[in-house]
């Protein structure tokens, strides 16, 4: 099919000859198609996608002005748009940047990193209080988020000591703190 020939069809077509519309689906479909699976990477979305590229074709026909370019030139640009603007559907909206002033930071402002400098000396410095075991055992379950179990079987002893010592050494600590 000559270019002349779909022009002549979409003449037709913007004045919804169904004959014509039928035609240049048939002449037109397998190249849109391909323009559409190779945008959008999935069979079953260029399918749809091709769908809806001939309804607007339907529809906008009339807006086709005959010249010396390629009619298909034309279509290929309404079905590669139409695929890239359902690429562009897909992916969440942008955010606001005024909504970014509302995000709160998570990190401590300077007055509280001081504080908090400050009295992590203090802990470890209660820390150096306790016997070696004890302290190894505080640091494992409240630093480094190890179980009960496993700290008893790291320092040899059963669960229930374990759970002692720590509940010691932390009653050891607050004594410390509070000093």
């Amino acid at each position: 099919m000559t270019p002349q020939d779909i022009s002549n069809l979409m003449v037709r077509t913007s004045m919804k000859d169904r004959a014509a519309f039928d035609l240049l689906y048939r002449q037109t479909s397998a190249k849109l198609f391909g323009v559409c699976l190779r945008v959008l990477k999935d069979r079953g979305e260029a399918e749809e996608a091709l769908q809806e590229v001939f309804v607007k074709i339907w529809t906008k026909a009339d807006r086709f002005a005959v010249s010396e370019l390629s009619p298909i030139s034309w279509l290929v640009a309404i079905a590669r748009n139409h695929a890239i603007d359902r690429i562009r559907a897909r992916r969440e909206p942008a955010t606001y940047i005024d909504a970014a002033l509302e995000v709160a930071d998570p990190a401590p402002g300077p007055e509280a990193a001081v504080v908090a400098g400050g009295e992590s000396e203090r802990i470890y410095r209660c820390l150096d209080e306790l016997e070696k075991d004890r302290a190894a055992a505080v640091r494992g379950a409240y630093l480094q988020g190890e179980s009960y179990a496993e700290l008893a079987v790291r320092h040899g002893v059963p669960m229930n000591t374990m759970r002692t010592w720590l509940r010691r050494s932390l009653l050891k600590l607050r004594e410390c703190l509070e000093r």
